[in-house]
């Protein structure tokens, strides 16, 4: 990404968002960002894309689908984008949080103006400055002898299981986070917590970091304010 002030002008490529949908052009195996004259001013310079410039322009919910373009959900059950195109329109749905989320300071309500050359922004007043907002969160593998343990919150499309997972409180680490969300929501108790690898989330704006963890006792009593099922499932029978 670049800053948003060194848009070099010219032609290029329209990051299209309407809530969690992207619009985009092309086949259906080889989609594509539009980069026609739809109508569109201005946009959020975000880089470049292919070799051009890459603007970002947030739609209504309601509003009509220009001619020519379709429309992918980012949040789909399954996804159909390429990895590439999924983790941009993810790009453009935090920026467009942070956008959101930063009108006015924090520490006096004043406005807030750019940084030149940065992402970041400054008061108009009492100068404090701040810089877009990523949530640290632990998502968790918990394993025994031939089985994983999965929950499954109200909101997920029929016979969909995850895993574990919850937002960094304040003086923890990662790991201590990992085992408390754990023990929150289904009363299981793990040990041996071990750093996998980490996955934007833009959903808002969170940064997933993924680990293993092996069983250490209890039995699985489910946190019904936050889940609708938990349970072990046989590693050679898991769900969707």
């Amino acid at each position: 990404m670049d800053a948003p002030d060194r848009d070099p002008g010219g032609k290029g490529y329209w990051l299209l968002l309407r809530g969690d949908d992207l619009l985009i052009t092309g086949p259906p195996d080889n989609p594509k960002l539009p980069d026609g004259d739809y109508g569109f001013n201005g946009g959020l310079y975000l880089g470049s894309w292919d070799s051009r410039p890459c603007r970002l322009v947030q739609l209504p919910d309601e509003s009509r689908v220009p001619g020519g373009l379709r429309v992918e959900s980012l949040a789909a059950a399954e996804p159909q984008l390429p990895i590439s195109l999924l983790s941009l329109g993810g790009i453009g749905r935090m920026v467009l949080h942070w956008e959101r989320q930063s009108c006015f300071c924090s520490a006096c309500g004043a406005s807030l103006e750019r940084i030149d050359g940065e992402w970041g922004k400054s008061c108009t007043s009492c100068k404090a400055r701040c810089f877009p907002r990523v949530a640290p969160c632990s998502i968790v593998l918990v394993r025994r002898p031939g089985a994983v343990l999965l929950i499954r919150k109200p909101e997920y499309p029929p016979n969909r299981y995850g895993l574990v997972a919850g937002f960094l409180e304040c003086g923890e680490c990662l790991e201590e986070a990992a085992a408390r969300e754990v023990a929150e929501e289904t009363g299981v108790q793990v040990t041996n917590v071990r750093y996998v690898g980490s996955q934007c989330w833009p959903f808002p704006s969170q940064l997933m970091c993924g680990f293993v963890a092996d069983y250490a006792g209890g039995e699985v009593t489910v946190d019904t304010r936050e889940l609708v099922d938990a349970c072990w499932f046989p590693v050679g029978a898991l769900p969707t």
